[in-house]
């Protein structure tokens, strides 16, 4: 049986890269989903001239245009979720219930933007002068490169694609090697809606290609990208020397907090949602656990129990709570992570081994490292894997101390049943976004998302915040 190929989407055309790349199954390394195209540096500077090409059409459509294509991406999504969804599961390693969650929330998220296409907003004010009216409105900012990452393959295309497209920019498109698949799939609906040729593109391929023509066009006015922090700080440099506007999402060491007032079980469910669902491959996954000393003991036994009860296993298959690590490369990360928890003096460490299931993956099993200390690597580095680490805190002072001892800030979590508690560390968290009683991995698709510190530059991603980014300000004067 051959395998089958899949093409660029190059102004309005599809067509070959200079190579393919086999896209593997996780969960089942003998099942190759296909042979996806790759781009160069020449095709990508070719779909970006397109994008360019397009500009003026769409930038001209009208908001019922673009709600018009946006709500039909959405509503295909809808009706394809669970073959979609088999898609992203088989090429990321997520359970199928959570690849068509995904599939729902990307088709939701073009179907808020479709709504946003008819309410951009603006404002007509009077001025200070006599006789003279101010018109303050937003247009285009142009063509953008839009960078995602492996882990959500389509939800994270969709939230960049979708405001794009809804503020009348064109986009060029380059999503992780690892996962072409789902965005293929997107792409591929994209194609036969009423855009323009040119206004959207997909080039496959490495980031040293493709990601680096975006930085270095003149013609690509904005990049967003979601990925590692060393990546991220290379776009901010090249893109913003020239004067490109820039986007980007780099990660996390998200804390979750427990405090000795919270319900157990409450905060058991919520560490083990936050920390190994999606088999901990999320940037907004609780990777640090600071838990109060008089729950701390009962705390780690609960884990311990809970952890006991998650079937690992084949992504696609019924009742598997925990699909495989997305590579080997990413396995041997996670591995290497316990081992140094272990050199630099941890006193356990609960699961974390690799497992034989009946088909060759990567499958490892939830670990949990406890009696670590916070100068730990462990504890201060992003291991993006199904491991969570356990500091001890004396008081709830200590606890918000821990929580902020970090160069990241995207997401903070505490299980308390306190109002005063929770009210103050809204507040004081450094991130940006908090959650009480809550997993730290779990957001809304209309509302922000975005963090502090190292974890995000720019304006924020999603809901009608996505305006910032998407578009420029003009403000115009009339005299009458």
């Amino acid at each position: 049986m051959n395998t089958p190929e899949y093409h660029l989407y190059i102004a309005g055309e599809w067509m070959p890269g200079v190579s393919a790349r086999p896209n593997v199954n996780p969960s089942d390394t003998s099942d190759v989903i296909g042979l996806y195209a790759q781009a160069d540096a020449g095709l990508a500077h070719r779909a970006i001239a397109a994008a360019a090409r397009a500009r003026p059409a769409w930038a001209a459509s009208t908001p019922q245009q673009r709600f018009d294509v946006l709500d039909a991406v959405g509503g295909e999504l809808l009706a394809r979720k669970e073959e979609i969804g088999r898609m992203l599961s088989r090429e990321e390693g997520k359970t199928l219930p959570e690849g068509m969650g995904e599939v729902a929330r990307a088709a939701m998220i073009f179907k808020f933007f479709a709504g946003e296409a008819l309410r951009t907003p603006g404002d007509l004010l009077p001025s200070v002068r006599p006789n003279v009216g101010v018109e303050v409105f937003r247009q285009p900012v142009g063509t953008v490169g839009l960078i995602t990452p492996w882990n959500f393959p389509i939800a994270i295309p969709a939230w960049k694609i979708a405001p794009a497209l809804a503020y009348g920019n064109t986009v060029v498109f380059k999503p992780a090697e690892l996962v072409p698949g789902s965005a293929w799939l997107l792409a591929e609906i994209l194609s036969r809606t009423a855009l323009p040729k040119g206004a959207f593109n997909l080039v496959m391929g490495a980031g040293s290609a493709v990601g680096q023509a975006f930085v270095d066009s003149p013609e690509v006015q904005a990049i967003s990208f979601t990925g590692s922090v060393a990546t991220g700080r290379r776009i901010i440099a090249g893109a913003a020397a020239r004067g490109a506007k820039v986007q980007c999402e780099m990660g996390g060491k998200n804390p979750l907090v427990v405090l000795d007032d919270a319900n157990l079980e409450q905060a058991v469910e919520t560490a083990v949602q936050g920390s190994y669902f999606s088999t901990g491959q999320r940037c907004t996954a609780s990777s640090k656990l600071i838990v109060a000393a008089g729950i701390h003991d009962r705390f780690v036994q609960a884990m311990r129990e809970r952890m006991a009860r998650l079937n690992v296993g084949h992504a696609l298959r019924a009742g598997v709570d925990i699909g495989p690590v997305v590579d080997e490369r990413q396995l041997a990360q996670n591995l290497s992570y316990l081992d140094i928890a272990r050199r630099e003096g941890a006193q356990a460490i609960i699961g974390g081994e690799t497992l034989e299931r009946d088909t060759v993956g990567y499958f490892q099993a939830p670990a949990l490292v406890t009696g670590t200390e916070p100068g730990m690597r462990i504890n201060r580095e992003e291991v993006f894997g199904p491991v969570a680490s356990v500091l001890r805190a004396r008081d709830y002072d200590e606890a918000l101390h821990l929580a902020n001892d970090t160069e990241f800030g995207l997401a903070s979590g505490i299980c308390t049943t306190s109002l005063k508690y929770a009210t103050h560390f809204r507040q004081h968290a450094q991130a940006g976004m908090v959650m009480v009683n809550l997993p730290t991995a779990g957001v809304d698709y209309h509302v922000p998302f975005g963090g502090t510190k190292a974890s995000s530059y720019g304006p924020r991603e999603q809901g009608r915040h996505a305006a910032e980014f998407y578009t420029t300000v003009k403000t115009a004067y009339i005299a009458s």
